[in-house]
């Protein structure tokens, strides 16, 4: 495939407003074949009607919405996708197996029940009535009807709310494993190692625009800190004095610092604590690229606001 035939999902110059509030502003988003794509953002940002455009449940005010090259309410564009939302609508009487059987009937190759019980880890439920299961419990059910069909391309907003550290990681395995079998993901989230996770490539919206869209590792990279740990007795107020230095504070016997650059205090601790040991340096992760590109953004809109007010 090439150029647009290898889009799946695209909006193109996507502008809707709520009344007199912009919740997207030209908004351009593609995703291709075999990629996880981490739509980020507060709340307020725009992803939730991101997703509601690409599926048919919004209409823009102008610019374009595509699926599969198709517009989003095409059946034949419906039949490839799967979608996990954040509020379901499930029937509470119903049973998980029930449930399983009915959505797997709407597709014309549908898993087996027993591979999305795998799956989605639903063994032990298939007889329970949704409504008296918990709300992590809900959450894996919700996944295993989004993945019954063998989407082509699987729509996850916010998927892993409301789950035990463990029941999340379980999601990330099977996530991980469609991608091999070769669906592409749309994943929205509130947390940002879910999205390092997972995601090969960020899009973050701000107030309805894209303000950054690239590589995970591009994004982490616009983030020049560094973080040091290390065990040592110098005094924690003197090395926040030191050049390069942005922040230090101790955890018990560790020393904690944030830094623009690691070498040349890394050097300097090494001589002046000939005892320090357990040294640690990281590349600041996803958490602070999103503050801070977040933070450019408003700085510069506030910045053009100031501009025409003058």
């Amino acid at each position: 495939m090439t150029g647009n035939d290898a889009v799946l999902a695209q909006l193109s110059d996507v502008r809707k407003r709520y009344g007199q509030v912009p919740a997207l502003d030209g908004v351009d988003l593609e995703l291709r074949p075999g990629e996880v794509l981490a739509l980020l953002g507060a709340n307020g940002a725009g992803k939730s009607t991101a997703i509601g455009l690409l599926l048919g449940l919004l209409a823009a005010d102008s610019g374009s919405a595509t699926l599969f090259g198709q517009p989003p309410q095409s059946l034949a564009a419906r039949r490839r996708i799967g979608v996990m939302l954040q509020t379901s609508g499930l029937p509470d009487t119903n049973t998980v197996g029930e449930l399983l059987e009915l959505t797997r009937s709407y597709y014309p190759d549908p898993r087996s029940v027993a591979d999305c019980v795998a799956l989605a880890g639903l063994d032990g439920l298939l007889d329970r009535r949704y409504g008296r299961l918990s709300g992590g419990q809900q959450r894996r059910v919700q996944f295993a009807l989004a993945v019954c069909g063998r989407p082509q391309l699987l729509f996850l907003d916010e998927p892993t709310t409301g789950l035990d550290i463990e029941a999340r990681q379980g999601l990330w395995r099977a996530i991980r494993e469609l991608v091999a079998q070769g669906s592409s993901v749309l994943l929205t989230t509130h947390y940002l190692e879910e999205a390092e996770a997972l995601a090969e490539r960020v899009v973050v919206l701000n107030r309805g625009r894209v303000v950054a869209a690239g590589p995970m590792a591009q994004m982490r990279a616009h983030v020049a800190q560094r973080r040091i740990r290390c065990v040592s007795t110098l005094d924690e107020q003197v090395v926040a004095g030191w050049p390069q230095v942005r922040s230090a504070c101790r955890d018990g016997e560790r020393l904690e610092l944030v830094v623009d650059a690691a070498e040349p205090v890394v050097r300097r601790l090494l001589e002046l604590d000939a005892g320090l040991h357990e040294l640690e340096v990281q590349r600041a992760g996803l958490a602070e690229a999103f503050i801070e590109l977040t933070q450019d953004a408003a700085n510069a809109e506030s910045a053009t606001q100031q501009q025409e007010a003058a």
